[in-house]
């Protein structure tokens, strides 16, 4: 994680967007911030490798974009999905734009459904990736040619089963709420907050379209998601 002494945190200069970069591969980060510092209107305010580490910096440096990979672990091709969804939820504003090497049509409308607001494959050229980051600062939305295809083609296809609704962490959640678990145990299980499993609960009852946990788990045993 880059970051500035405690009690300097960087700031844009006036007239500059701020961004902060999430990749799990240091050398991807540093070409990314080799590339944007190249324009005067572009500040990369801080980096992050994990999903834990970006949200302590967005909240730190208060960026105006986060570019960010989907894939930022070995465990889970999508954790990337689940941060989306906090830093919107968290940082209203925010504009996310997914910068990533998985190109599938569900994937791109599941991370649009979490708040990104544009999503590019990562062998965009310097001037498309540059212009979706101003794109999205502007308020507007970013896709590259194969990533809006793959929307188009998502939003035509079936929908899909219940439980592609539900990331990895929220089938866990889920798991761990139907044996009647507090929102603190299910932290204690699975190493979270407890901040981070009321998050997960929330999301679970929002994609079920229920208020209660009982009936979440009702609902989620009529799906066949137990």
């Amino acid at each position: 994680m880059t970051l500035s002494p405690a009690h300097t945190a960087p700031v844009a200069p006036p007239g500059t967007v701020g961004i902060v970069l999430v990749d799990d591969h240091a050398i991807v980060r540093q070409g990314l911030r080799s590339i944007l510092e190249r324009e005067p209107d572009l500040t990369v305010l801080g980096e992050a490798s994990t999903a834990a580490e970006a949200l302590a910096v967005v909240a730190r440096v208060q960026p105006d974009i986060v570019l960010l990979d989907l894939k930022l672990s070995t465990s889970s091709d999508t954790e990337g999905l689940e941060l989306c969804a906090r830093l919107v939820a968290e940082h209203p504003g925010l504009g996310v734009l997914v910068l990533t090497t998985f190109l599938d049509d569900q994937l791109v409308l599941r991370a649009i459904r979490v708040g990104a607001r544009g999503y590019v494959v990562k062998d965009v050229d310097t001037s498309g990736l540059i212009r979706s980051i101003r794109d999205v600062s502007r308020g507007g939305s970013a896709f590259d040619a194969r990533s809006a295809a793959a929307m188009v083609r998502g939003l035509n296809a079936p929908e899909p089963a219940g439980n592609q609704h539900l990331t990895e962490r929220e089938q866990e959640v889920l798991r761990l709420l139907a044996r009647g678990h507090s929102n603190r145990a299910i932290g204690e299980r699975l190493y979270i907050s407890e901040t981070t499993a009321k998050f997960h609960v929330g999301n679970i009852l929002r994609k079920l379209g229920v208020s209660r946990r009982a009936e979440a788990v009702y609902e989620a045993g009529k799906l066949g998601l137990l």
